[in-house]
């Protein structure tokens, strides 16, 4: 397969956001899972269910024939996570921060009634009212 027919699975949206055709699927998401993770396609097709197991193989094959320029993608998709995350740290959304209060809070009257909590208690709580307020901003 030559590389004109190899880039024709995918939608070359700009430099930085490389997708497979007929999908939002970024190819650092596969490239992730079989690089870092070490699933193989066949693994990688079970989870991505929209793809195909040949749009695995394209992309993996992809790579190999330029490890060059998507290596210094990959880096650039590691890179913008981080300072995302880090944006995300310094500037939390309001509901991070409600849930953080609503934690505090929960602990407290707890331990000031005398019962220990666990943090795996926190985090269920912490889910159940996220799946609430998404319900609840959904419906409004």
């Amino acid at each position: 397969m030559s590389t004109a027919q190899i880039t024709d699975y995918f939608n070359f949206l700009t430099p930085d956001d490389i997708r497979l055709k007929g999908s939002r699927i970024g190819i650092e998401t596969i490239l992730y899972e079989y690089m870092d993770l070490g699933r193989t396609p066949e693994e990688i097709a079970q989870i991505y269910t929209s793809l195909t197991l040949e749009q695995v193989y394209a992309t993996i094959l992809y790579y190999l024939q330029n490890k060059e320029v998507v290596s210094a993608y990959m880096k650039n998709w590691i890179e913008h996570g981080h300072t995302m995350r880090e944006e995300q740290r310094l500037n939390p959304p309001p509901v991070s921060e409600k849930l953080r209060q609503l934690r505090a809070e929960r602990k407290a009257k707890k331990q000031a009634n005398g019962i220990v909590i666990n943090d795996k208690e926190v985090c269920f709580s912490l889910l159940y009212y996220d799946l609430w307020l998404r319900k609840t901003v959904q419906v409004n």
